[in-house]
């Protein structure tokens, strides 16, 4: 029993001592003021500079996609226009590859046939030229002949002429008359 008593007048470890209470209040209650005062405006200012660095990231993004868009919408409008302008630019060469090809089809043409003119007025006058010259040495040669067949000269040359003219023209009516029968 003196144990008992002896703990009666000692104070009870369990409750605990109202000074030792108060200064640890004292001690949390400055330290919750230096916390409140300084830690959690710092904290609360790195966190609106995290989260305006974040926002400000995300509109920077949102901008330079709007930017990137913008720039693929011109990129596909110009790569359009260039091949419009690329199909335009290969109808305009086919067109004057078509009319060159033509003009030069029309000039081959008019070469040709300034050719066989000129060709025809070359054989023409070849054969008048050879029908003249015809026309006298067969004269000469019938007029000797018809003088050796006659037995008597024939150098009158207007009548050596009119036997001439009157052989050719025999010549050339038998030469229409065979040409009519075929």
């Amino acid at each position: 029993m003196s144990y008992l008593m002896a703990a009666e007048g000692a104070t009870n470890p369990l409750i605990p001592n109202v000074w030792e209470m108060v200064i640890t209040l004292i001690g949390f209650l400055i330290l919750f003021f230096i916390v409140a005062k300084y830690v959690f405006p710092m904290f609360e200012k790195i966190y609106q500079d995290r989260k305006e660095a974040i926002e400000g990231g995300l509109a920077k993004a949102e901008k330079a996609q709007a930017e990137a868009a913008a720039a693929r919408e011109e990129y596909n409008q110009q790569l359009e226009s260039a091949r419009l302008e690329a199909q335009k630019i290969r109808e305009e060469a086919r067109a004057e590859g078509d009319a060159i090809i033509a003009e030069s089809k029309e000039r081959a043409t008019v070469e040709a046939q300034r050719i066989t003119e000129n060709a025809h007025k070359s054989i023409e006058a070849e054969r008048a030229a050879a029908t003249v010259s015809l026309r006298s040495e067969v004269g000469t040669l019938a007029t000797a002949l018809a003088g050796k067949i006659v037995g008597e000269s024939l150098n009158d040359d207007e009548r050596s002429a009119r036997v001439v003219d009157r052989f050719l023209a025999d010549l050339e009516t038998e030469k229409q008359n065979a040409g009519a029968t075929r």
